[in-house]
């Protein structure tokens, strides 16, 4: 009997450890589940109810720019484990859309065929007009590597809405070789005036993108990445009030662009 005690014991621990395997591996997911529940239900209770598809093209294009911004989340800390080795980007920023699909759409054949922002991706203009059912299920693929807790699929949704309906065709409204805007200045201040210097101030300086040493206004960006500001002119910042002008008339847009191209960099 004194001997089957250890044994008894012993089994016993096995018992609770194969037992502990197996429950503990589920509490995660459940808990992130249930998270990414609670931000669903947070996020969704300040949507219309009846949502436009207008709306959910530019909600998929506000994903596009930042989606762990739009859901009040951080990017993962790590680099994206199929972004290209070697190159300048490096953690969170290389898991947005946009930083492999570049501000254009065009990838590896526009605005980021070169530069810091080099990834030798191709861009998603190409998908424009295909099927949001069969680009929400590449996104899903392993390669983006996006899991539940980071994109769940309902947002997914918006951004091949988005990627499938939403792109404007970038050489319409910029000239690629001077990053100058297709546009008339004089006929874009009217708009601007009325609508975007509420927050950036009629000289485009009222807000400063980055600090007073280097500072980027309005006027910076348009210079610098005309495509960045027409992407946020027509889907609006994520994580903002930002209104977004995709309902405008394409002639409205190209001339809002050409008018911040007037106003100061500095």
């Amino acid at each position: 009997m004194a001997r089957l005690i250890p044994a008894i014991i012993q089994g016993f621990l096995i018992s609770v450890f194969a037992f502990a395997f197996l429950i503990v591996p589920q509490i995660a997911p459940a808990a992130e589940r249930s998270t990414a529940e609670s931000r669903k239900s947070e996020m969704m209770a300040n949507w219309p109810k009846s949502p436009s598809e207008s709306w959910s093209i530019t909600i998929g294009g506000r994903l596009y720019d930042n989606w762990a911004t739009v859901q009040g989340i951080d990017l993962p800390k790590d680099t994206h484990p199929t972004y290209p080795k070697g190159l300048k980007r490096k953690g969170g920023s290389t898991w947005r859309c946009k930083e492999c699909h570049g501000w254009d759409y065009r990838g590896d054949k526009g605005a980021y065929a070169t530069g810091s922002h080099f990834s030798g991706i191709k861009g998603v203009a190409r998908l424009s007009g295909h099927p949001p059912a069969k680009i929400a299920r590449a996104i899903k693929r392993g390669f983006h590597k996006y899991d539940a807790s980071m994109l769940p699929d309902y947002l997914i949704n918006k951004i091949a809405l988005f990627i499938s309906k939403g792109q404007v065709h970038m050489p319409d409204f910029i000239d690629f070789k001077t990053k100058k805007a297709k546009g008339n200045s004089k006929e874009g201040r009217g708009p601007y005036q009325n609508f975007c210097a509420n927050c950036h101030g009629f000289d485009g300086r009222t807000i400063n993108f980055k600090s007073e040493k280097k500072p980027e206004f309005i006027g910076t960006v348009a210079r610098k990445s005309p495509w960045e500001l027409l992407h946020k002119v027509i889907n609006g910042h994520p994580a903002s009030q930002m209104p977004a002008l995709r309902d405008f008339p394409d002639v409205y847009l190209k001339n809002i662009l050409s008018y911040t191209q007037t106003l100061p960099k500095k």
